[in-house]
């Protein structure tokens, strides 16, 4: 199938060798480098198999081949891997993770000008209550708390624990991992790893420009990452007077408009930043539509309030006009009001009046008839749809408007390897370790399945650009930015078959190879092409 790719992208970034070095000699028939590698082959098997049942995932699978000579199926055991997972976890998976992605990077030609970071939370069912006998390895610092937190999959009932990612622009390439607990803040989380990953790219030779959502603005975070000369790109929450402020300027703002991007420039902002408001054709639409929804569930709740003031009488229209002004501030700017003061004649004399008898008293009566306003609701719309964007870059010619508010937009780099994490089929679609320190080592492994996945996308859509070639995607049609799960999907049936020879080594041969095979073979490299044996 596909998995010749996958151990092709390991060992082009040299990733068992790393592990190895690292490991030094051992006895383990079994190296730490090699079981990892078995655990992201299963991870991007698409299969869904627990880490318990990797041997009977590669019980199909020619091992030797994928993995070196002398491992073979029945050596993935579930002890193997438990004892790779905890010396991961020994050997701190954010510094592993972090030398590898570098290697990765340097070897596949990834650059780090822009990196956009944000948090994600997985649940877990089970207790994972904390060892009552205060085990010193629980203890640890690296230890998450699998505990109640904010839930993204609005599991409120479930336990949880959080991941924090950094991903490239460039190829959606992830550069750095932290598990955190599953309560932990994101105002906390995101400006520490913002502050590690800066650190360690300048020591690189690199100065990205980091780009993460409102959860990690504040005076504070800013003006620390301000002090560590870090540029930084980051959604301003719409908490605060000044961001109130932004924000209702809109209506009166001189905005721009660049294909479906709008923006405009707010006059003042706090500590020598930059903010620009933003909107988008498409932020606007579903701003409207639910909009629409709620303007007609609110009408309708008020015109069942003026139901009942219309029911009541007043003695006199200025007891009247003030339950109606009363009754009316809380009304929504989008809804237009039709308001009248009714007198209805009355007798003041006790008992039934006489027949003709002319009333000499009069009640008051307040109605009021509402309507949604279209122009106020198109206005409306418009406002909700803004989202405000702050920068330390403050010179425009550096970065101009457009490409603050688009270099934001793209932030949806990270949330595509989230979605990739939280994938029905990926190994992480379930975390089913017992112990919270195996948790931190699984989340190495997910993203090291991500990274992988993401290298082996990012040179095939580099080599199809290049080259000018295309291949079909799902509808036939030729593309030259193929998912690589669909090029995964189309691998599937590949087969390598092994020949007995009397008296020699065996032969072994590739069936069912198609020119599609062999195309993306060669754009991938030759290595590639080798463990297909079409060197």
């Amino acid at each position: 199938d596909h998995l010749g790719i996958v151990a092709g992208v390991c060992e082009e970034i040299g990733l068992a060798e790393y592990l190895d070095a690292l490991a030094g000699p051992n006895e383990q028939q079994v190296r730490v480098g090699t079981a990892t590698v078995a655990m992201i082959l299963n991870g991007l098997g698409f299969s869904n198999r627990r880490l318990y049942l990797v041997s009977q995932f590669f019980a199909t699978k020619p091992v030797e081949h994928l993995l070196g000579p002398g491992i073979t199926a029945d050596l993935l055991h579930d002890d193997c891997l438990g004892r790779t997972l905890d010396w991961l976890y020994d050997h701190d998976p954010t510094t592993l993770f972090a030398g590898i992605a570098r290697q990765a990077r340097q070897r596949f030609g990834v650059a780090a000008r822009q990196v956009h970071v944000d948090t994600i939370s997985f649940s877990v069912s089970g207790e994972y209550a904390p060892d009552p006998e205060g085990d010193e390895e629980e203890e640890d610092a690296q230890v998450v708390a699998v505990t109640y937190g904010y839930s993204r999959d609005h599991r409120e009932d479930l336990k949880q624990w959080m991941l924090a990612l950094a991903t490239t622009r460039q190829g959606d390439i992830p550069l750095y991992l932290h598990a955190l607990d599953g309560n932990a803040s994101d105002k906390v989380s995101l400006v520490a790893a913002v502050e590690a990953l800066g650190e360690q790219l300048h020591g690189e030779g690199e100065t990205p420009l980091f780009v993460a959502d409102s959860g990690m603005y504040s005076r504070e975070n800013m003006a620390r990452l301000n002090t560590a000369q870090v540029r930084w790109i980051s959604r301003v929450p719409e908490t605060s007077a000044e961001a109130k402020a932004a924000v209702g300027t809109a209506d009166a703002a001189a905005w721009q408009q660049e294909g479906e991007l709008s923006f405009t420039p707010v006059a003042t902002a706090p500590q020598g930043e930059r903010w620009v408001l933003g909107r988008t054709v498409q932020g606007v639409e579903r701003t409207r539509a639910t909009l629409a929804r709620k303007a007609e569930q609110t009408r309708v709740e008020w015109e069942k309030t003026l139901w009942h003031l219309r029911a009541q009488r007043f003695a006199c229209a200025p007891d009247a006009q003030a339950a109606l002004t009363k009754q009316l501030t809380k009304l929504p700017e989008w809804l237009r009001v039709e308001a009248q003061l009714l007198a209805h004649p009355t007798h003041t004399r006790p008992g039934r009046p006489r027949k003709g008898t002319v009333p000499d008293g009069a009640v008051w009566q307040a109605t009021a008839d509402v309507a949604l306003d279209p122009v106020a609701l198109e206005r409306v719309a418009q406002r909700q749809a803004c989202f405000l964007v702050a920068t330390n870059v403050v010179d425009p010619t550096v970065l101009s408007d457009q490409d603050l508010i688009q270099t934001y937009k793209e932030q949806t780099s990270v949330e595509r390897g989230f979605a990739f994490l939280k994938d029905p089929l990926f190994l992480a679609s379930s975390v089913f370790v017992k112990k919270p320190a195996r948790i931190v080592a699984l989340s190495l492994v997910m993203v090291l399945c991500l990274l992988v996945y993401r290298l082996a996308e990012h040179r095939l859509r580099e080599q199809l650009a290049a080259t000018g070639q295309t291949v079909p995607n799902q509808l036939s049609k030729s593309t030259d930015r193929p998912t690589m799960r669909w090029i995964f999907q189309c691998f599937e049936g590949i087969s390598l078959l092994t020949f007995p020879q009397p008296g020699g080594p065996p032969q072994q041969a590739i069936t069912e190879l198609e020119p599609l095979h062999e195309q993306v073979l060669a754009l991938l490299g030759p290595s590639y092409e080798k463990l297909y044996k079409l060197e």
